[in-house]
């Protein structure tokens, strides 16, 4: 911890306003500076610099210790740097092909589509064609209809016009007898 807190005026700027501060839960950070400081200190209030070298083994343990628990976590946040990094590159890749596999489906929706849209044109055009076809034929029936009626007329007058020319032939013979 020491090496977080270096003992120059940082320090003492850190005590200011540790005491400056209003009373409350102290952080973590507090914390840790609190017990790091006490624990430079023994009960008679010398560091543990100014101690026989037996305390200070023990605060270079300690301090040791810290420094390879510091190391061990950023190693273990290297490797959760490393383990995340190779999750998003598996996420992206996984993604990709979902993606692929979404733009083949889309492919295959689109002929599918473009095929149904060719066979409903080729149906309407059908229709379109029956349509006229129909019309077409309700319009030969039509004329067929109006020629027989014509012809029904035409077969008429035809027999009417033989009636009336035996009729002016026999006029003509009661004529000619009349006038001899």
């Amino acid at each position: 911890m020491s090496s977080y807190y270096p003992r120059t005026k940082d320090l003492t700027r850190t005590r200011k306003s540790l005491t400056e501060s209003p009373p409350s839960s102290p952080s973590p950070t507090e914390k840790n500076f609190r017990h790091d400081r006490l624990s430079r200190y023994d009960s008679s209030g010398e560091t543990a610099t100014d101690k026989p070298i037996g305390r200070t083994s023990s605060y270079t343990r300690r301090e040791t210790r810290l420094a390879a628990l510091n190391r061990q976590e950023q190693d273990s946040t290297a490797k959760d740097y490393k383990k995340m990094y190779a999750d998003a590159l598996h996420e992206n890749e996984r993604l990709k092909s979902r993606l692929q596999d979404s733009k083949q489906e889309l492919i295959k929706i689109r002929s599918q589509l473009e095929k149904v849209t060719q066979r409903h044109d080729r149906i309407s055009e059908r229709s379109t064609v029956l349509e006229s076809e129909k019309r077409e034929k309700q319009a030969l029936e039509k004329r067929v209809s109006d020629m027989e009626e014509e012809l029904k007329v035409l077969t008429e007058l035809k027999s009417d016009n033989q009636r009336l020319k035996d009729e002016n032939g026999a006029l003509i013979r009661v004529i000619s007898k009349l006038s001899k």
